[in-house]
């Protein structure tokens, strides 16, 4: 790939239902092409998971319909 988004540093955010307990979370990062950035919170040293914007819409909308 070439593009600006290989190049710059991800700006990640945690999900809204992050907890400062220590709970499940995961931060997400928009990149300057169609992709997503998913990582661990808990685990930031590991790689991160890359997706499309459509295949993450996707995910969410199933989460907020319950389907996991």
């Amino acid at each position: 790939m070439d593009s600006v988004s290989d190049i710059r540093a991800p700006e990640w955010r945690a999900s809204s239902y992050s907890n400062t307990s220590g709970g499940n979370c995961v931060e997400v990062a928009e990149q300057v092409s169609d992709t997503i950035r998913v990582r661990d919170s808990k685990a930031t040293e590991r790689a991160s998971i890359l997706l499309t914007k459509a295949t993450w819409a996707s995910f969410v909308g199933a989460v907020g319909e319950g389907v996991f």
